[in-house]
């Protein structure tokens, strides 16, 4: 089998100054024994270095593995992404101004790779606008030495644009399960499928190569046709994966074969939440559901909303999804984020985000990390840490309706829940609600402009977006305005004069007897 050669073989084709893409999600499909080998011929060697690097999702366990593979000064001449937090040695060079650095929209660089395999102009959406990748506002670019402008705003019909310009992509190192000898790959035990056709047409529509990691080779003619996902004709080359653990299905998870659909596991032995400020937040949330809903549930605090779902006996009565393609079941969580547990479908992430950007969502759950007077939110950039959106601009701008959720505060918060009213026993030592974010990742002005319906819901208050400003609709029971909300709060919100009292029932530890 000619196509069959070692990782570090691989790596060797890798030239200087190549354009480089990589699969994954988290853990999911990343093609770990390839970026390992390569940043170990970098080490050596010295080469292949001022690479160009594409990814779309997070890929990485927030140490080491995945993307970390290309945080070594040099080796990275510029950098496009979709979310970095997972890549800290990578979005450190991107900090210390040592390699250009970008941070587009995930589901945009997924059909950007579309646009790519097609030789089409790139591409054009609304999806961005207002927002930091906007090029009236930083275009994207995410420190001092990136200058070239790779997003452009067009008019046509009458209308505004974002126009994200194409360029050949060199080398595509992509994930799969199985390889037949003539390099068709198959994915069965694989959690998602992700952009693995789009890379692999681009990178050979740009007359670049295709190399793919595997657990193991089969006979030629042993694969269906039909679970074929890249056609041999498109690959170059096949590693297959000796260690195990350089193969994992995810970085928390060997191998779950409820996440690739191979068995279905009952869900009802899942534990309930404790009372804390995550339950009565994700309780608050799952009152915005309804009948049949179509759902986004971002990581984090808006996780809690399929728990309370499943608490309350609704978890029928709405189809979760997750932006690497799950629909339907349970997405999982940490370092197997990505995956579901059950999952009715599972799409192409391109597909997915060409539901998301429709408008097929009903509903989103996302995480709130600040926000500000204008209702803009900020879950990209801290401090000078580069986390990127990832899908979140995907999602909230186009969702029939987004509810953003999260603590009050940040860092240090204690609180209790008794005789039915909350009461903060340690106040978080950042505040969230600020005069103007570091960064926009969700644009207030653009919600309004498209009438989006926006919740801003918090362990002790929930906000309402209106045309006026961030409005305070209701207040837990328990909880002082002025001492526990007002002064904590950079800006004066405005306060509803119908504001109430959060329900009661949020705030008891039983079931709620919620229904929609």
């Amino acid at each position: 089998m000619a196509k069959v050669i070692s990782a570090q073989e691989a790596a060797k084709l890798i030239q200087n100054g190549v354009t480089v893409a990589t699969s994954g999600f988290v853990g999911n499909g990343h093609p770990e024994a390839l970026t390992a080998a390569l940043e170990e011929r970098f080490l050596q060697e010295g080469a292949p270095r001022d690479l160009t690097l594409v990814f779309c999702a997070g890929q990485g366990d927030g140490k080491e593995a995945g993307l970390n593979h290309f945080g070594r000064e040099n080796m990275v001449r510029r950098a496009i992404g979709g979310h970095w937090n997972l890549a800290p040695k990578l979005g450190k060079l991107a900090v210390e101004n040592k390699m250009e650095a970008y941070n587009f929209p995930q589901g945009t660089l997924t059909h950007w790779f579309r646009s790519i395999a097609g030789r089409k102009p790139g591409v054009l959406t609304k999806v961005g606008l207002n927002t930091f990748v906007d090029p009236r506002v930083e275009g994207g670019k995410i420190n001092k030495v990136t200058t070239k402008d790779l997003v452009e705003v067009v008019e046509l019909g009458g209308e505004e644009w974002l126009w994200y310009k194409p360029f050949p992509l060199n080398v595509a190192l992509l994930r799969g399960t199985s390889a037949d000898e003539k390099g068709n790959i198959t994915i069965e035990r694989e959690a998602v499928s992700l952009e693995l056709i789009s890379l692999a047409q681009a990178a050979k529509s740009s007359g670049g190569i295709v190399i793919v990691q595997v657990e193991r080779l089969v006979a030629n003619g042993s694969l269906h046709p039909m679970s074929v996902k890249i056609p041999g004709i498109i690959v170059d080359y096949i590693v297959v994966a000796d260690d195990p653990s350089q193969h994992m299905q995810t970085y928390a998870e060997q191998y779950n074969p409820a996440y690739s659909g191979d068995i279905r596991v009952p869900l009802s032995a899942i534990a309930p939440m404790p009372l804390d400020e995550r339950k009565i937040i994700a309780r608050r949330a799952a009152m915005e559901l309804i009948p049949n809903a179509k759902v986004n549930l971002g990581i984090g605090v808006p996780e809690g909303v399929a728990m309370i779902a499943n608490e309350e006996g609704l978890g029928d009565l709405m189809t979760l999804t997750v932006e690497a393609g799950p629909i339907g079941g349970v997405p999982a969580g940490g370092l197997s984020f990505g995956a579901a547990t059950n999952a009715e479908a599972i799409l192409d992430q391109a597909y997915q985000f060409d539901f998301y950007d429709g408008g097929g969502l009903d509903l989103a759950f996302l995480g709130l990390a600040e926000t500000d007077k204008q209702g803009n939110i900020n879950v990209s950039k801290f401090k000078g840490r580069v986390a990127g959106c990832g899908g979140f601009i995907n999602i909230t701008q186009n969702a029939k309706r987004v509810c953003f959720c999260g603590t009050f505060t940040a860092g240090g918060l204690k609180v209790q829940v008794a005789n039915g009213k909350l009461t903060i026993l340690n106040e978080g030592r950042a505040k969230k609600f600020l005069e103007q974010v570091e960064q926009i990742t969700f644009s207030g002005k653009y919600a309004q402009s498209i009438n989006q319906p926006v919740l801003y819901i918090t362990e002790r208050a929930v906000f309402e977006l209106t045309a006026g400003g961030m409005e305070l609709i209701e207040l837990a029971p328990g909880i002082d305005l002025e001492k526990d909300v007002l002064a904590l709060m950079d800006f004066a919100p405005i306060i509803s004069p119908k504001l109430k009292v959060m329900d009661k029932r949020i705030f008891r530890d039983q079931p709620m007897g919620l229904s929609i």
